[in-house]
């Protein structure tokens, strides 16, 4: 199954309208809802392979934050100026926050990132997220791209500027790849099935 979009930009929302609308929205069980450029977006829930990858960073990143920090996977993440509510994969930010009330956080609260790919999604998380992202200022972006056109490879973006950010380090599948301070980790991609 792949991805639904609903584009109510037609209608000239304001980003609470689309708020409203995203909480409002009935999707299955275990979809993904979320709103990325002003479009209302249900994904399906991911494969097997896209959770095992996202629980083994999951579990990776758990052993290397601080203790007053975070992991979660179904968080939704707001980027107003960006007309965007994302549900990243994973993002890694303060307990709290987290303990604040509300269905989604702000962005400028989270720590980092992370979003694996899937084949109905990857141009979104490649582009639009990542454009996203950038201009929330949030530090650190993981992207795991089973689908990229040259091989499986995995992409720390940081330093954002603007809705840009500088490529930090990328690997194939089946290398590690270091995250900076305040993490100060490797992981090792070879644990990561191929699609």
């Amino acid at each position: 199954m792949s991805a639904l979009t609903v584009d109510h930009s037609s209608y000239d929302h304001g980003w609470d309208d689309l708020v409203r609308i995203w909480e409002e929205t009935d999707a299955p069980e275990g979809c993904k809802v979320e709103i990325i450029e002003g479009i209302i977006t249900v994904s399906p829930s991911p494969a097997s392979r896209h959770n095992s990858i996202a629980s083994r960073v999951h579990r990776r990143l758990v052993l290397g934050i601080p203790e007053e920090w975070g992991v979660v996977q179904t968080l939704a993440i707001a980027v107003p100026a960006r007309r965007g509510m994302f549900v990243p994969d994973l993002a890694v930010l303060p307990f709290a926050v987290l303990d604040g009330p509300g269905q989604y956080v702000a962005a400028d609260a989270v720590e980092l990132v992370a979003e694996v790919t899937s084949p109905s999604n990857a141009n979104h998380d490649r582009i639009s997220k990542a454009a996203g992202y950038a201009a929330a200022g949030i530090p650190l972006y993981l992207l795991i791209d089973s689908f990229a056109s040259g091989g499986p490879t995995v992409t720390l973006y940081g330093e954002p500027k603007g809705d840009v950010y500088r490529v930090l380090r990328a690997v194939p599948f089946g290398e590690e790849i270091h995250l900076p301070a305040p993490f100060d980790l490797t992981l090792d991609t070879a644990e990561f099935p191929v699609s």
